[in-house]
């Protein structure tokens, strides 16, 4: 049986309107000016039949940037009419840390805001292959050190204070979990990393498996991570599936998919985690390839892939 034919039959329409769009899948693209243009354009295309979402107000910050670096972006969203301190995520895009924005995720970063009404806050980061590692992970941890510091202001609540991200973005949510805990501040109360980018040795079965899916094959990933590391040696951080010591990780959610490259060293990092002690919730979705809940929304997988997040996070936060 090929990986495709694993894939759930409902989600296979979205896979199929992906790759007409984007022939050959993304990995297809070598120059990563255009494979970002070409992700933009099919984000965009997605987002052009939603209606505004007036029930959440949204805010563009420019901040301090690591020391010797440009500023950065963020944009905070706060439950449009709700005041008063509320829990916090700080959310990380994906894009295997060479394409994506702020802007491609807005629609979800919204719906987060909306239905677990609390403030989330967006961060936006330097891409690879022209800003190679630490470049992507120092900028997010400036805005997680940005969050903390301005929680009254933003009416962040400190002690309910998540990280969030899927694919790069989970690999920089789990390491900006083990920088807050390294460095010291601020404090993470969860983590929900979501299909992370791992492991930078694409040794795994899984990695041979998934070679022509269209969406994260065995050659993009291989070459993300190179244009991620730009040629250095993957740490602890770079790649948390080498990281030595995972003790006091907050508790974390983590979910992949079956038919996803990443399927294995997301299980071997949730095992990881379980055996130094920390709290975890591991989903693994039959029938679902990488990112499939984005690209095949509305049909009854994705819902439950959705409904599980909103729930693990209400769950953290109290509610």
């Amino acid at each position: 049986m090929s990986a495709r034919d694993k894939i759930d039959p409902a989600s296979l329409p979205g896979l199929d309107a992906l790759l007409a769009a984007v022939p050959g899948g993304f990995g297809a693209f070598h120059d990563p000016i255009e494979r970002r243009a070409r992700l933009a354009a099919v984000l965009s295309a997605s987002a052009a039949g939603l209606p505004a979402n007036d029930r959440v107000v949204t805010t563009d910050r420019m901040i301090p940037g690591p020391l010797g670096a440009p500023d950065t972006q963020v944009r905070v969203y706060r439950p449009a009419g709700v005041d008063g301190t509320l829990p916090g995520i700080v959310y990380i895009h994906g894009g295997g840390m060479s394409t994506g924005n702020i802007d491609g995720e807005d629609a979800i970063a919204a719906m987060y805001c909306e239905q677990l009404q609390c403030v989330v806050v967006s961060l936006e980061y330097r891409l690879a292959p022209e800003n190679p590692y630490p470049a992507q992970i120092e900028d997010c941890y400036a805005g997680l050190q940005w969050t903390g510091l301005h929680a009254d202001e933003i009416g962040l609540d400190r002690e309910r204070l998540a990280v969030y991200g899927g694919s790069a973005g989970g690999n920089l949510a789990i390491a900006m979990s083990l920088l807050a805990r390294d460095r010291g501040t601020p404090e993470i109360s969860f983590c929900m990393a979501l299909y992370p980018m791992v492991d930078d040795t694409s040794t795994l079965p899984s990695t041979h498996e998934i070679t022509d899916i269209g969406v994260w094959d065995r050659d993009t990933s291989i070459e993300a991570w190179e244009w991620y590391l730009g040629g250095r040696a993957a740490d602890g951080y770079a790649a948390p599936l080498r990281n030595p010591d995972l003790s006091d990780f907050p508790p974390t959610y983590i979910d992949v998919g079956e038919v996803d490259l990443v399927r294995d060293e997301t299980i071997a990092f949730a095992s990881r985690l379980i055996h130094a002690g920390i709290p975890v919730e591991l989903h693994v979705s039959p029938g679902s390839y990488h990112a499939s809940e984005i690209f095949s929304p509305g049909v009854d997988l994705s819902n439950r892939i959705w409904s599980l997040r909103i729930d693990a996070f209400n769950r953290a936060f109290g509610k």
